[in-house]
């Protein structure tokens, strides 16, 4: 099977996917803050002087950034910074939060700022890479990238997050040398082969990286990532009653993980169900179960915005792909579905609006693949089917 076809039974979300589990991952790791050395002191605020309101809003801005709500952490944090007794916490925070907004140009300046106050640790670089990697900077990235993996080269999650953010920007070829540096060192990680699985088959070359979807499963079987390495490959296969019944399984079996929940509507909603029958019911449970777990991811959000306008729902349909939009603006499948929910509601203005957007997301993809080296171009390309296709069928 050519690898367009893959990619339109498979990839519609797989942007959306991994930004989100990067970021969510990385806030709800951002709970233990390294220790302040002595040549760090002086970049501190004393007890003393910290500003007892700029504490407040520390603490706000750290809640809602491991709840994921990052646009909403972002005024807390910026308060708080410069004015609060723990500024690393203050300014990694902001940064993260930067970076999940799409805001990498202004995080950057405060993580270089960061380093230079002496916090050269591998944190700070891994979500510098990302940083850059989100602004295009992509020799940076691989530059900074591989002092973050020589401070803690057997931290499997700095290879993750920033793998993520690869493929997040379609930067296949450096989301491939950054999962191969992180199996140099842990060639068991089953998450870093799921990952190589996924970047070798968007480069054009499925047969070997169905090879790594079977060893993330076969290194941790009956895991969530076995289930996702096994759900991913059938789709990838174009085997989409197995991608079913998969992800059926892994449910039935207790793992209730946001991801396969949203594996399992998506592969239903591909098979060609219809309003009225008991698998529409169960994508639409599944789907809805994602949402409510995890509101802030947006391959979720986006696929039951699509089950409700199945449904002719418009107002719901709207609702969750507005909130997809918001949290993923590079998506065309967004865009695409919006405009047919904003035409059927007679919104004609905006449904012009959406679809304005999804040409120039277009055109910005077209000359993508125009400036792609060599090799490159038809991985590019598939990669562009891929999300039209996906934006015409749910």
């Amino acid at each position: 099977m050519e690898l367009g076809v893959r990619l339109r039974v498979a990839l519609t979300d797989i942007v959306l996917i991994s930004t989100s589990l990067s970021l969510l991952a990385q806030a709800g790791d951002n709970r233990q803050l390294p220790p302040i050395s002595s040549t760090q002191a002086s970049s501190q605020s004393s007890p003393s002087t910290a500003d007892s309101r700029a504490e407040e809003e520390l603490q706000k801005g750290t809640s809602l950034t491991r709840a994921a709500s990052f646009a909403e952490a972002i005024p807390h944090l910026l308060a708080a910074r410069g004015r609060a007794s723990n500024e690393y916490a203050a300014s990694f925070n902001l940064s993260l939060c930067y970076v999940a907004t799409g805001q990498p140009t202004l995080a950057i300046p405060i993580l270089t700022a960061l380093r230079d106050a002496g916090y050269d640790n591998a944190d700070v670089n891994n979500l510098l890479a990302q940083a850059y990697i989100g602004s295009g900077q992509q020799n940076k990235a691989l530059e900074t990238f591989q002092k973050a993996s020589r401070l803690a080269p057997e931290n499997e999650k700095l290879y993750l997050f920033v793998a993520d953010a690869c493929m997040a920007k379609q930067e296949y070829e450096v989301g491939l040398q950054v999962v191969n540096l992180g199996l140099d060192h842990l060639p068991g990680s089953a998450h870093l082969h799921y990952r190589r699985g996924m970047f070798l088959t968007l480069l054009d070359e499925f047969d070997v990286g169905k090879k790594d979807f079977d060893q993330a499963a076969d290194l941790a079987p009956e895991s969530d990532v076995a289930f996702m390495a096994a759900t991913q490959k059938a789709m990838f296969e174009g085997n989409v009653s197995e991608a079913v019944r998969i992800a059926r399984e892994a449910v039935k079996k207790g793992h209730h993980n946001y991801m396969l929940l949203t594996f399992l509507g998506e592969a239903l909603l591909r098979s060609g169900i219809t309003e009225g029958q008991p698998e529409f019911a169960e994508a639409r449970e599944a789907l809805e179960r994602s949402v409510g777990e995890r509101p802030n991811y947006a391959g979720s959000q986006l696929a039951l915005g699509k089950l409700y306008l199945l449904e002719n729902r418009l107002d719901d349909a709207i609702l969750h792909l507005e909130a997809a939009k918001q949290l993923n603006v590079n998506n065309a499948a967004v865009y695409s579905n919006l405009a047919t929910a904003y035409r059927r509601r007679g919104d004609l203005q905006q449904a012009q609006n959406m679809l304005q957007v999804l040409s120039n997301l277009n055109q910005a993809q077209a000359e993508k693949i125009r400036a792609a080296p060599g090799d490159g171009k038809a991985a590019y390309a598939g990669s562009g089917n891929a999300q039209s296709h996906a934006a015409e069928h749910p």
